[in-house]
């Protein structure tokens, strides 16, 4: 890129690159500034499965999961396939509001739930397997204009002497850029297994400290899960097995399965994801982080808000 960005991006992660694509895609000159390249951020490390949308009307995290599976299903990408697969809960209970809403939809008889839950439905959901979307959307902001440099900005004030316009799409890293007392780091255990045979998916939920999550991509099982607030990302053997073994308890084919990757990943966890734009000086600073564990999900939507903010400061001559 030789001539000054009209938009500098803050993280390559999806947040970032999904934002950056819809600004390029604009037309706007946009350099993507990030600490790592696209592969060895929190992204990558995630499951991931788009859905269900269980966000009550008029939350702006409904609308952007909404975007989201509307582009996963109109747009073909690579890494993204639409799955079969249960949602399950232990306790017996009612489908939790507007699941109901939620593609194949249907729920599981007592002859049909995993042992040990009262209550499950099965639906039809995007599954991404992260690597191969990342390097997709990597390809697709170079494709439409746009430069990602790893050279981190200490600052907001220094990414502005870059651009006029500052998106900050930095994960846990916008902690040190804005201050944010109300970020904190989720982490999350990743456990990568040999695929056994399976292709559908299962989430446990609602997630408590340690539950059960199966996302089959091909060759390969992701497996989760546990969350805690933590910002210690060393993997933890023992975390694994129990991992291992709990998704087990649901699918017996992972016994004694080979392991091939244990990671751990922090979330940038947050009350709400925050979504806005402020001023600083000459410079407009728009914000996209604090997504936590539903970075992918909400990405198209947050992208597509954030990047109405951001343009419009940007002159369209």
């Amino acid at each position: 890129m030789t001539a000054r960005p009209d938009l500098v991006v803050l993280g390559a992660g999806v947040s970032g690159l999904s934002t950056g694509i819809r600004l390029a895609e604009s037309g706007a000159r946009v350099l993507v500034r990030t600490a790592a390249p696209p592969a060895h951020t929190t992204s990558a490390l995630a499951g991931a499965m788009i859905g269900p949308n269980l966000s009550p009307p008029g939350d702006p995290q409904r609308a952007w999961t909404d975007e989201s599976l509307r582009v996963f299903g109109d747009e073909p990408m690579p890494g993204v396939a639409w799955r079969d697969g249960t949602l399950a809960a232990r306790p017996a209970g009612a489908t939790p509001p507007f699941a109901e809403q939620t593609p194949g939809f249907r729920p599981l008889g007592e002859d049909e739930r995993p042992a040990g839950f009262g209550t499950a439905f099965a639906v039809r959901l995007p599954l991404v397997d992260m690597p191969v979307y990342l390097a997709y959307l990597l390809e697709r902001l170079r494709d439409a204009g746009g430069e990602v440099r790893v050279a981190p900005v200490g600052s907001l004030d220094e990414a502005a002497t870059v651009a006029p316009v500052v998106i900050n799409c930095a994960g846990l890293g916008a902690r040190t850029l804005t201050g944010d007392g109300e970020l904190h780091p989720v982490r999350g255990p990743r456990v990568v297994v040999r695929n056994p045979g399976l292709d559908r998916f299962f989430m446990e939920a609602p997630m408590a400290p340690t539950w059960a999550s199966i996302f089959p991509h091909g060759d390969h099982v992701v497996l989760g899960g546990g969350q805690r607030h933590s910002d210690d990302a060393t993997p933890d053997p023992a975390e694994a097995a129990d991992i291992v073994a709990r998704c087990a308890a649901v699918e017996p084919a992972l016994a004694g399965v080979e392991v091939l990757e244990h990671t751990v990943g922090l979330r940038p966890g947050r009350a709400t994801p925050r979504v806005e734009a402020e001023r600083r000086g000459d410079a407009l600073v728009v914000h996209n982080y604090g997504h936590a564990g539903n970075g992918v999900m909400l990405s198209w939507g947050c992208a597509r808000d954030a990047a109405a903010l951001a343009l419009g400061a940007v002159p369209t001559a």
